[in-house]
């Protein structure tokens, strides 16, 4: 098996676990991918199966005003981005599904940003 498959056996091992505390309190998943160039987040309502808010490194608006897309502080730049637009649209509690991905690095600084800016998880 390799790295990728690993890594998906988790994230479907992490999305069932998600999914099941959603069935006993409904929330939105803050979904992350993080590539070796860039992360990507979205707010995801699973029930009806959309996407609600997104952010990313690639985004023209957050791309401006990041130097290096594979950073830590790029990470905190798409969490307060998600943050500020799920706020907008009026969510703020979410499960956080870090994707397979283990929380220290890129996805330690997108969890904690967007919980500075008013997401609860």
């Amino acid at each position: 098996m390799d790295n990728k498959q690993k890594r998906q056996n988790r994230a479907n091992r992490t999305r069932h676990g998600l999914k099941s505390a959603a069935a006993r309190n409904p929330r939105l998943r803050l979904s992350i991918y993080r590539s070796n160039d860039n992360i990507y987040a979205q707010i995801v309502d699973d029930a009806k199966g959309v996407t609600l808010v997104s952010a990313s490194t690639v985004d023209k608006k957050l791309k401006k005003d990041i130097k290096a897309s594979a950073s830590v502080a790029a990470a905190e730049a798409v969490g307060k981005a998600v943050a500020e637009r799920a706020s907008k649209a009026g969510v703020k509690d979410v499960y956080f599904d870090r994707g397979g991905y283990r929380y220290m690095g890129r996805i330690k600084a997108l969890g904690d940003a967007a919980r500075a800016g008013g997401l609860n998880f």
